[in-house]
């Protein structure tokens, strides 16, 4: 695995990621690791035939979760280079299918994009916990979760893809939703763990979303789906947000 970091920072993290992803795994076309000096760069990939760029900013690239982000962004390297359904079906198209002739709130059009997102994250995962412990990632899901909680408006009983300060509470529930899919997909945590208590407050927060249904359609992805399946399923997920119905109960 060809990994070149160039920037100002620590190559450590992203050398560390590569020697634990290499246990498991490898990466056909190399990798290039840009450190931008921008606090606020987000983390982010590109993929053409000839390698792979990830973008990352220094206070990211030297945080203590530097060596998490890099491995999860080599999973989702991995699963484009396998062609796995989840990072080759358009998402625009996608939402075009499930929303055609119907009115969406641009809110709930950016989150459908969020809840995709969410999706291609799973898988990414699947492999990233088969090689490094949880335990960060854990503690990254529960205070991305307590933040958002914390920031809702008005009162409040107290996101691997990122659980967003101040969203609103709908979207809220769904990322917690996608936080518990991801843990008990993977057996990380107890019934007792702070995550169900904060995922319940979400829950509570957005009673309009049918909170245990998108955990379910989380945690239940197939491994190995079809392209067909795949696109059924987020077709499914992206009705079940975006296009208001009567909520019948579960």
């Amino acid at each position: 695995m060809d990994v070149r970091v160039q920037g100002t920072g620590s190559t450590e993290p992203f050398l560390g990621a590569r020697d634990l992803f290499e246990t498991e795994y490898d990466l056909d076309r190399p990798v290039s690791v840009y450190i931008r000096e921008d606090p606020d760069e987000r983390t982010w990939t590109s993929h053409d035939p000839d390698g792979h760029t990830l973008s990352i900013s220094r206070q990211a690239a030297n945080s203590a979760m530097a060596r998490e982000l890099a491995l999860h962004e080599f999973a989702h390297m991995h699963r484009n280079e396998q062609a796995h359904p989840s990072h080759t079906q358009s998402t625009e198209e996608a939402l075009y299918l499930a929303l055609s002739g119907r009115s969406v709130e641009r809110r709930k059009l950016t989150h459908c994009y969020q809840i995709a997102n969410h999706m291609k994250d799973i898988y990414a995962d699947d492999l990233t916990l088969s090689v490094a412990p949880a335990d960060k990632l854990i503690a990254f899901l529960e205070s991305s979760l307590a933040t958002a909680l914390a920031d809702h408006p008005g009162p409040t009983s107290a996101n691997w893809t990122r659980l967003t300060p101040a969203a609103d509470p709908e979207i809220t529930a769904v990322n917690a939703a996608f936080a518990l899919a991801l843990v008990e997909r993977h057996g990380l945590v107890s019934p007792d763990h702070r995550l169900y208590d904060l995922a319940d407050a979400a829950a509570n927060d957005a009673p309009g979303i049918r909170f245990e249904r998108f955990k379910e359609r989380f945690r239940s992805l197939a491994d190995d789906p079809g392209e067909s399946e795949y696109r059924k399923a987020l077709v499914d997920v992206t009705r079940e947000y975006a296009i208001d119905e009567p909520r019948a109960a579960d």
